[in-house]
Formats: C-alpha cells, sequence, structure tokens
C-alpha cells in the first residue's frame, strides 16, 4: 500500500509542475485532463502525508517515554495511545481510496422509470420513485431536468426519463438499476387489500463524445407535437422528436424541452448513453462472468428492492439489507440505502484484490 501511494504522491507532485508550464497552460483540454486529474489525487495525498505524519509522531512519542523525567514519559506514552488510535483508521480510508474506482463514477446520469406490474399502481408507485430521487438530488445539490415523461390518468407515470447532473452522481445512483415492488393497499382498494406492484429503473451514465462515434446518417430523426399537461409548445407546435438508431433499432423519444432544437439536444445525449451501456454490456459479455464485486447486473428485470408501507420497511434483496425506515426513503432519504450498497461493494471489491 504504501509503495502504491508513494507513486501517487510523486504523480501528484508531477503534475503540479506541469501545471505550471507555459506549453499546458495554453492547451485548454491538456490542462483539463491534468487539474481534473490533480483534484482527485489530492485528497490521497493530503491523508497519506496525516497517515506518515502519524507515524513519525509515534516513533518521536516512543524515543520520549525512554527519558528520565517522569512526568515527560507519562504524557508522552498518554499521546502515544492516542496517536496509535489514529492509524488504523487512516489506513483503513486508504485502503478505501486504493481501490479500483469505476471509470463511470464521476459521470451524469439518465434515468427512465417505467410503471410495470400492477397496472395504474405501478405508474403511480413509479411517480413516488421519481419524487424520491428529485428529493434525494435535492439534498446532494445535484440538478435534475426532465427530457420525457407520459402521465398516467389515475397519477404517476408510465413512463418519465430525466437527467441528474452534479458531483460523482452515477458513483452513487448506479446501484439503482432494476426492478422495485412496492407492497401497500392502493388508493382505489375498497376492500383494503394490499397489493404488489413494480416499476422498473434504468440509470446509465452519461456517454462523452470520445466514447460513443455516433454517426448522423445512422439516425432517422422524426418531429410530432407534444402530448400531455404544461408548456406552451404543448400541442401547438411539432416540437417533440423522435430519433430512432437504425442500426440497433434504438428509439428515444424528448418533449419536455422548450423547443425542438432543445428536445433534439437531449435525445442525442439519452441516445449516447444508450449506446454507450450496450457497448459496455457487450464487453462484459466477451469477457464472460462479471466482477464479484459487481452487486447486481444492472438488468432491468432483476428485483432488488421492495418497499412494504404496513411494516414501514425497505429491503435490498441484493445485500440482505433492511430498514424499518420507509417514510424517510421515500421522502429522499435515501443515504442509509446507498451507504450499505456502497460498503457492500467496497468489501467485495476488497475480497476480489485479496
Amino acid at each position: 500500500m504504501i509503495e502504491r501511494l508513494n507513486q501517487l504522491k510523486a504523480r501528484f507532485e508531477e503534475i503540479n509542475k506541469l501545471l505550471m508550464q507555459e506549453e499546458i497552460v495554453t492547451d485548454i483540454d491538456k490542462l483539463t485532463e491534468l487539474s481534473k486529474e490533480r483534484s482527485e489525487l489530492e485528497p490521497i495525498v493530503e491523508l497519506f502525508d496525516s497517515y506518515q505524519e502519524a507515524l513519525q509522531t509515534v516513533e518521536d512519542l516512543k524515543e520520549m517515554t525512554k527519558e528520565d523525567d517522569p512526568e515527560i514519559v507519562e504524557m508522552a506514552e498518554m499521546e502515544l495511545e492516542q496517536v496509535k488510535a489514529k492509524i488504523p483508521k487512516y489506513e483503513a480510508r486508504l485502503e478505501r481510496y486504493l481501490v479500483p474506482k469505476d471509470p463511470n463514477d464521476t459521470k451524469n446520469v439518465i434515468v427512465e422509470i417505467r410503471g410495470a406490474a400492477g397496472g395504474s399502481e405501478a405508474n403511480i408507485f413509479a411517480g413516488d420513485l421519481y419524487r424520491m430521487y428529485s428529493k434525494y438530488a435535492e439534498h446532494m445539490n445535484w440538478q435534475i431536468e426532465l427530457t420525457n415523461a407520459e402521465q398516467s390518468e389515475a397519477g404517476g407515470y408510465s413512463q418519465i426519463e430525466f437527467t441528474v447532473s452534479g458531483k460523482n452522481v452515477y458513483s452513487y445512483l448506479k446501484y439503482e438499476s432494476g426492478a422495485h415492488r412496492v407492497q401497500r393497499v392502493p388508493a382505489t382498494e375498497s376492500q383494503g387489500r394490499i397489493h404488489t406492484s413494480t416499476a422498473t429503473v434504468l440509470v446509465l451514465p452519461e456517454a462523452e463524445d470520445v466514447e460513443v462515434d455516433l454517426n448522423m446518417k445512422d439516425l432517422r430523426i422524426d418531429t410530432y407535437r407534444s402530448s400531455g399537461a404544461g408548456g406552451q409548445s404543448v400541442n401547438k407546435t411539432d416540437s417533440a422528436v423522435r430519433i430512432t438508431h437504425e442500426p440497433t433499432g434504438l428509439v428515444v423519444t424528448c418533449q419536455d424541452g422548450k423547443s425542438q432544437h432543445e428536445n433534439k439536444a437531449s435525445a442525442l445525449r439519452i441516445l449516447k448513453a444508450r449506446l454507450y451501456d450496450q457497448m459496455i454490456q457487450d464487453q462484459l459479455e466477451k469477457e464472460g462472468e462479471e466482477r464479484r464485486s459487481k452487486i447486481g447486473t444492472g438488468n432491468r428485470s432483476e428485483k432488488i428492492r421492495t418497499y412494504n408501507y404496513p411494516q414501514n420497511r425497505v429491503t435490498d434483496h441484493r445485500i440482505n439489507f433492511t430498514i424499518k425506515q420507509l417514510d424517510r426513503v421515500i421522502d429522499g432519504k435515501l443515504e442509509p440505502v446507498i451507504d450499505a450498497l456502497v460498503n457492500e461493494e467496497f468489501k467485495r471489491k476488497l475480497e476480489g484484490e485479496e
């Protein structure tokens, strides 16, 4: 671990020198790339410096315990215990930094939620999930942009798509892909019986232009009038956009932007994300079994979580995690669930490394 940390520190110092060179300062792309790498290394280097300082302090205090003055010895021994207690904590944090990261963790995401089994109740639940993620995003200081929404007559959405932008969004929301199950008494149930319904969630990392080679000749772009509530352009102009990627048959629809231009830009961004995800899935299939560290497959049909209203319970089936705080979770306080998933993935990665 120390060898690896010394390499990272040397790289950090090298970047600092590079950023002072005139040819780098005038090269915006290179400057951006190095600045990003520096910001990722900085917290590791600062923590490593604190760790090394603690190790040196331990050695210094050990020497002080050999002094003849009993007061100095007593003081040194007390401080020695305090500093020694910090070292395992430093090592645990440094170990976490050194675990291989998902290259997509820093990316923004595109989320799609669909009502699945359960009819109108499934659509209402899809709306509940959208509000849950919206409130969680607000708490995390992320921005949400709605790109497409197909409202259900009974409430909620048969389908809703939106982007989430901010710091390390994918690292938190990547665990949300799959089937979410709700158990509760629907508002339309006159006998008070508990029903089980599902909604599916798909979370895709946004693709950068260098990652997806999109040929505009492969696209069929159709425009039509938006449908649904809200917006001055609804049902008045052909502002909605549907893009079909003919080689793969992928179809993306956007209608919630203010203009055709805005909807087209959003649709292209979503299409690139879908193509990027398809590329990743194909690569995983070629490589054989997915790494043990991955929690779930990201498959929309995989049942990942149950929200049981009568018991105020949320259970994540992938890691056997249960919390009796459904009212808080559905209100956007997702931290306990996300933290449990992050910690479990970290644990699996460590075991994989060993």
